[in-house]
């Protein structure tokens, strides 16, 4: 999910929202997200809308050139970091030509680019100075650019920023945006530390990583997944505002997919206008039959 680019905004919108009895939490309301309200249907009748999302205008990530960034004073305590820092790095490296990364690759934008499977990793930075929330973009955004002196200057660029900071009351696990460094574009991620958090916890029984990172593993993908197909906030989205992301978000089709490198996750599916269309998708929580995950 999305929030609003800027180089100083606050969160409006962009948060990968976590499951509640009657639909998804954002800003308190359940199946709503802050920032765009729901399209609703006149004169007293239903109307069907297209789950599909369509295209507003704006570029897609052709690749994603990706290099993350752990911040936060715990990131140096093996306690704290377990198989969090080496297990992000293996995920970003293994996302790469799998098939959990073409489930993105049907959308195009007005310049004739296509989402591509093929990504880069650039490993990682830790800066231990103290972490922020995630509730303002603009203090993510600097994050980046004090950690992110040479942003890929093919707007490429997509840096997600890991934090030690705990979720407490925050209605969602993640998000990306968009924003300037050093006069060129970069996309960008938050996570919040997820370890021991049930509300933001795919449940992976199967895989051998530790809770704690296969919350990042899930939300990253999701995150990524978006970045690619909507960097700057404007091409891929349906009426509701919603991304590939969050439209099959909380969904697992199988128990784990395998990277190009044969490593396993728990991850979400990614909505398809072509699955939904051709019915070869699963549902997502609404039972729309557009969700892939490359198994």
């Amino acid at each position: 999910m999305r929030v609003l680019r800027s180089a100083v905004v606050a969160l409006s919108v962009g948060a990968l929202l976590f499951p509640v009895a009657g639909g998804w939490s954002a800003a308190g309301a359940a199946g709503t997200k802050p920032g765009r309200g729901s399209a609703h249907a006149g004169s007293g009748f239903l109307r069907f809308r297209s789950p599909n999302m369509t295209y507003h205008g704006g570029n897609v990530m052709t690749t994603a050139n990706i290099k993350a960034i752990f911040w936060g004073t715990s990131w140096t305590t093996a306690s704290a970091v377990g198989d969090k820092v080496s297990g992000i790095d293996t995920f970003y490296n293994g996302f790469s030509g799998s098939n959990y990364a073409k489930t993105s690759d049907e959308y195009t934008d007005g310049r004739g680019h296509q989402v591509g499977p093929a990504t880069s990793y650039q490993n990682h930075v830790i800066d231990t100075s103290a972490a922020s929330g995630g509730s303002s973009t603009s203090v993510i955004l600097n994050e980046v650019v004090k950690e992110i002196t040479s942003p890929d200057p093919t707007g490429n660029g997509y840096y997600p920023v890991y934090t030690d900071v705990p979720r407490g009351n925050a209605n969602y696990c993640a998000w990306h945006s968009t924003g300037t460094d050093r006069g060129v574009t970069v996309q960008f991620a938050f996570f919040f530390r997820l370890d021991g958090d049930p509300g933001c916890d795919p449940q992976d029984t199967t895989t051998t990583h530790s809770q704690g990172l296969a919350a990042l593993a899930n939300v990253s993908a999701h995150e990524l997944s978006e970045a690619r197909s909507d960097p700057n906030l404007n091409a891929w989205y349906d009426s509701q505002g919603q991304e590939n992301g969050d439209k099959c978000a909380w969904t697992f089709n199988v128990p784990s997919v395998a990277f190009s490198d044969g490593t396993p996750w728990k991850l979400q599916g990614e909505w398809s206008n072509q699955a939904y269309n051709t019915g070869t998708g699963y549902p997502n929580a609404s039972g729309q039959r557009g969700c892939l995950n490359g198994h």
